[in-house]
């Protein structure tokens, strides 16, 4: 089968042709169909992810398919199924052997390219406003990077829990697929002052930040007392550095998140959080932004897709 693989980091993977796998104990194998391209795979290329495989291994952590073979011990899914799944690799293969535990059923209604784009932001930004942020209906929330993969979910999800979203963006269209995703205000992040904005509009409750840097600077200043900050990740590059005295003159928490965490201590609330999902997706309540597709071949074009936020939503490979 065909597969694009990492055979050192900091190199360029490459479609190359492996053997297929079978699956071994507790597993299945999946028929690939779509996997969904996240930031973290261009740091596991680079080496710099903080759950990076062994070399040689095949890149891609979010998959949709079709369950096509059960590994000893299992009974669930049943073949046919079809699923979506979130591992460390493996999803940018014609086929891979995942743990059964770790498979959604997806509903007869959503694509494969949705389902591939669907597991870690929307997953992500659930489990960050509700179980870590506590986000409550008619409170601001501020979104940076908000036409992005996952950030454009934390503007849906804010704007179905009932707060009013602040979206911060780069450039008119972006900022109009934010608005489409219920964003209440939108901000240029090219030319908005965005602590002063922000706390013209009344300051933010809750920030939502994937971005880092300045922006983050800028939230945190524009942060009401009481209030929470997420801290999703750095996709400027920029880790910013928190001032311990800020927090404590405004009664601010910041409020570390990494979703795949939950897998390993706290597998039970992410399956529950999933499932409410994939009952709000089968209830018409959330309309997933694919932004961009690629054929396997072309998976390195749509990294750097990515890599240069040239699209907003989700990319994904199709195979």
């Amino acid at each position: 089968m065909r597969a694009y693989v990492v055979s050192d980091h900091g190199t360029e993977p490459k479609v190359q042709d492996i053997a297929e796998p079978r699956p071994g104990p507790g597993q299945v194998l999946i028929r690939i169909k779509a996997c969904g391209l996240n930031f973290g795979d261009l740091l596991i290329i680079n080496g710099t992810y903080q759950d990076t495989p062994a070399l040689p291994f095949t890149l891609g952590m979010e998959i949709a398919g079709v369950v096509e073979a059960l590994g000893d011990g299992v009974t669930s899914p049943a073949i046919g199924t079809r699923v979506a799944v979130f591992e460390g690799s493996g999803g940018l293969a014609e086929a891979g052997c995942f743990d059964a535990a770790r498979c959604v059923e997806i509903p007869p209604s959503m694509p494969f390219e949705e389902a591939a784009g669907f597991i870690v932001a929307y997953g992500t930004s659930h489990l960050a406003l509700t179980d870590r942020a506590r986000l409550a209906k008619g409170e601001r929330l501020l979104v940076l990077g908000a036409a992005g993969g996952v950030g454009l979910t934390a503007v849906e999800l804010g704007a179905a829990m009932g707060a009013e979203v602040i979206a911060v963006a780069r450039g008119a269209e972006k900022l109009a697929v934010a608005k489409a995703a219920g964003a209440t205000h939108l901000l240029d992040s090219d030319t908005a002052d965005i602590r002063a904005e922000v706390k013209a509009l009344g300051g933010a409750d809750v920030v939502y930040d994937a971005v880092g840097g300045d922006g983050f600077k800028a939230a945190m200043r524009a942060t009401n007392p009481g209030g929470r900050i997420i801290v999703i990740g750095f996709a400027s590059g920029d880790v910013p550095q928190i001032p311990a005295n800020h927090l404590l003159v405004k009664n601010i928490d910041a409020i570390g998140f990494y979703w795949g965490g939950y897998m390993k201590w706290a597998p039970e609330r992410l399956a529950r959080s999933l499932s409410d999902l994939m009952a709000m997706y089968a209830d018409g309540k959330l309309s997933p932004h694919i932004g961009a597709t690629r054929p396997l071949d072309q998976t390195t074009e749509a990294l750097e897709l990515l890599r240069a936020r040239k699209v907003s939503g989700k990319v994904v490979v199709t195979m």
